[in-house]
């Protein structure tokens, strides 16, 4: 039975995906439910959740065997190791894809952050994994870093769907948007087909526990929600932009915006508090599993973001009097997101080297 509150955002035209993925989830049926049940769409991941994945339990343990068995090691096998998850994952969420022609029903899998200031390893990465994977309904994500914005454009431009990850601010995301539509351009020029999945991830909670330092108890966690509101209102326009209509008309669709770290952090704040404030039409909320069953179990959206638009703009002024440099925190931001996943993809690598040591046999007396 369809879960009325999240069908509802679904209605309303917000889709919701679910950021995580472990063997146990598609193993029991959870994932399968979830789509059924919750209306969930899509999943993301990235390396933190898989090194929790893969330090939990032994679910991945005779696949690491048996992969190093066959010769695979280090970036080699994790990845394999993640494509039998994903690829599994990405067939339950096929009918999806298929019905909405390709708008919805994705997965995403991560080039190594290692390269997110190495523009050129990360585009060779990005149609690796894209030929690896060879998988119609799987994104490629690459960091929305300064450097990341031409592999953007050279992957896009090559037909390889991109979530582009890590975005913190308004500037950046339209940096995104525009290294997308370049590679849709130079498809155009070549007469090449412009549909080619794309969504950007905007990170919201991450600011509120930035900005929680500031101490302006009245605005507390409303900091990401108005940093969304600009990036939203920017989308709006972009999309409504004679750049965009022509694409629009030689057949591309939309690089959607995506809300990303929606878990909320601060313990006394409501735990649906980012799903329920970033209802918005045309966008998708990704959504760690906790969020997402409770807000199927007491969540409620009474307003959309766009009633949100002018206070977003005073609460950013409020935090700007108090001192915080919104445009220095979503580059510290930043910076601290590729340090973070580049720390989880060398656990990610520690942990599959520990696994796959040969298990020395017991010795009776």
């Amino acid at each position: 039975m369809k879960n009325t509150r999240t069908l509802a955002l679904h209605d309303f035209g917000q889709r919701l995906w679910l950021d995580n993925i472990t063997r146990q989830l598609l193993q029991s049926g959870t994932l399968a439910r979830y789509i059924h049940d919750l209306s969930v769409t899509g999943l993301t991941s990235n390396p933190t959740i898989f090194e929790h994945a893969i330090a939990t339990g032994t679910l991945y343990d005779e696949s690491i065997r048996v992969l190093t068995a066959a010769g695979l090691s280090g970036e080699t096998l994790f990845v394999e190791l993640a494509l039998e998850d994903l690829t599994q994952a990405a067939e339950l969420f096929r009918p999806i894809f298929e019905e909405s022609h390709g708008t919805d029903g994705w997965v995403s899998l991560e080039v190594s952050p290692l390269l997110a200031h190495d523009a050129a390893r990360t585009i060779d990465a990005a149609a690796r994994l894209h030929a690896q994977a060879a998988c119609a309904n799987l994104l490629i994500k690459i960091p929305g870093t300064p450097e990341g914005l031409s592999a953007i454009e050279q992957s896009i431009f090559a037909g390889i769907p991109v979530n582009v990850t890590l975005l913190f601010s308004c500037d950046q995301y339209l940096a995104a948007a525009h290294a997308y539509m370049r590679g849709l351009e130079r498809r155009l020029a070549m007469g090449l087909d412009l549909k080619v999945g794309s969504v950007a991830s905007l990170f919201v909670s991450r600011w509120d526990v930035a900005a929680d330092k500031a101490n302006l108890s009245p605005f507390r966690n409303r900091l990401g929600i108005a940093i969304a509101t600009r990036a939203y209102m920017a989308y709006r326009e972009l999309l409504l932009s004679e750049r965009w209509k022509k694409l629009q008309a030689a057949g591309a669709v939309p690089q959607r915006l995506l809300w990303a770290s929606t878990g909320t952090k601060d313990p006394v704040a409501p735990d649906t508090l980012y799903v329920e404030a970033l209802a918005a039409e045309g966008t998708i909320d990704t959504i760690p599993e906790q969020t997402l069953l409770a807000f199927a179990d007491h969540g409620n959206v009474s307003g959309t973001l766009l009633a949100k638009t002018s206070y977003a703009e005073e609460i950013i002024a409020t935090f700007r009097h108090g001192g915080l440099d919104d445009e220095q925190l979503a580059a510290k931001l930043q910076v601290e997101g590729v340090a973070g996943f580049s720390k989880s993809w060398r656990a990610i690598l520690a942990r599959i080297a520990e696994k796959s040591k040969p298990v020395a046999p017991t010795v009776f007396a």
